[in-house]
């Protein structure tokens, strides 16, 4: 999750930014160091202003934010809504949004402002990092810094937890 997060947050920093667009798991490659790779960077675009140049709503609708759904403007916090999706999948092993042709997600994500269903026993600090990514007002979303910084509890029991068992 972490490497992800940390691989977002470099594009979110360069100069200019670099909004991916199309984040979703199968844009992301672990390789046999469990070492995450963000790939396919087909549509991805530069922020040179407030908001990215390109408004196309090429992508997964499973995974795209309500804004880019609308085709709306849109900025790297759509990105953020994106790892949202990722990380609700990684903790549900579901495929989000199952069962729905892409034009429904549309409607359902974009015009009815609904979420996927956030089991109760899911960690809470990954169910709040999730919920904040799905934001609807991008302005509120979080940035994968703050998201990466939300993870490292995480990684700390992981470790200590690891260290335990050995």
């Amino acid at each position: 999750m972490d490497n992800q997060a940390r691989g977002m947050n470099y594009l979110h920093n360069c100069s200019p930014v670099i909004v991916h667009r199309d984040l979703k798991s199968p844009n992301l490659l672990v390789d046999k160091n469990w070492v995450v790779k963000v790939c396919d960077f087909g549509l991805s675009r530069m922020k040179n202003s407030t908001f990215l140049s390109s408004r196309s709503t090429a992508g997964t609708a499973e995974w795209m934010a309500p804004e880019v759904l609308r085709n709306e403007p849109s900025d790297e916090k759509c990105d953020v809504y994106s790892y949202g999706v990722v990380l609700w999948e990684l903790c549900t092993m579901q495929q989000p949004w199952g069962g729905m042709n892409a034009m429904q997600v549309v409607g359902a994500v974009g015009f009815q402002h609904r979420r996927l269903e956030i089991p109760n026993d899911m960690d809470p600090v990954i169910s709040d990092i999730i919920t904040k990514c799905w934001q609807t007002n991008p302005k509120l979303r979080p940035t994968f810094a703050e998201i990466m910084a939300a993870l490292k509890p995480l990684q700390r029991q992981n470790t200590n937890s690891k260290a335990s068992r050995e």
